[in-house]
């Protein structure tokens, strides 16, 4: 379930977005670099989050697609590749990570899930967007910073990870992928809200989109072809 989804628009266009959020005396710091657009980001592939970074300023900074996996799925591997999606938040092991001080927004422009419906083409990608010039907006994610083996030639790394929520889907999503969407917030005050507010209060977010709001936008590419 959303293993491939994409952010095309500018690294200008996320800080001005997020400053919606910002009270007059916060601030977003931008440490992330050189952002390029990205059509297709994979797992583990280095992708760009907004972050508390203090008590009154956040950062736009990167992160590897990925949260460490739970330990009883490492039973005899050499290697932790990591999982992308969050569904269960009530486990111990997600549970660790559900404070303030590890949430974060995941900018995005349009996800891909694969299609189940019946007569589609086998391994065919379907593309949502909240419309045809794919506007941004967030995933509800949860990050860290964790040691382990990503990859054998790579050795043992220490890396900012993140994963995002899923949650039921809607009405656009559910018959291409009935299991599950991205928890996707698309308002300030509910960016504000996740990075903020208290756990039992920010997890009320965990919902599908209301229906209407998602389209299709492009099908059968391993990349948004926007």
């Amino acid at each position: 379930m959303c293993n491939l989804y994409a952010q095309t628009k500018s690294q200008d266009a996320m800080r001005q977005l997020f400053r919606d959020v910002l009270e007059e005396d916060e601030e977003l710091i931008d440490a992330a670099g050189n952002l390029g657009p990205a059509s297709g980001i994979f797992p583990d592939y280095a992708a760009p989050i907004i972050r508390r970074r203090e008590i009154r300023a956040w950062t736009l900074t990167t992160a590897r697609w990925g949260m460490p996996t739970p330990p009883v799925y490492l039973t005899a591997k050499r290697t932790d590749p990591g999982v992308t999606n969050i569904r269960n938040v009530s486990s111990p092991h997600w549970r660790r990570w559900l404070g303030i001080e590890h949430r974060c927004l995941v900018p995005f422009t349009s996800f891909s899930e694969l299609d189940a419906r019946p007569g589609a083409p086998r391994n065919n990608p379907v593309w949502f967007a909240l419309g045809k010039d794919r506007p941004i907006a967030f995933f509800a994610g949860i990050r860290t910073e964790w040691t382990s083996v990503r990859k054998l030639k790579e050795g043992e790394v220490t890396v900012e990870l993140f994963g995002f929520l899923t949650c039921e889907p809607n009405d656009a999503v559910g018959p291409v992928h009935p299991k599950a969407m991205p928890v996707i917030l698309t308002r300030p005050d509910e960016w504000r809200c996740w990075l903020t507010a208290d756990t039992s209060e920010a997890l009320k977010l965990q919902r599908p989109l209301a229906n209407g709001l998602l389209e299709i936008v492009a099908e059968g590419t391993r990349a948004d072809p926007a």
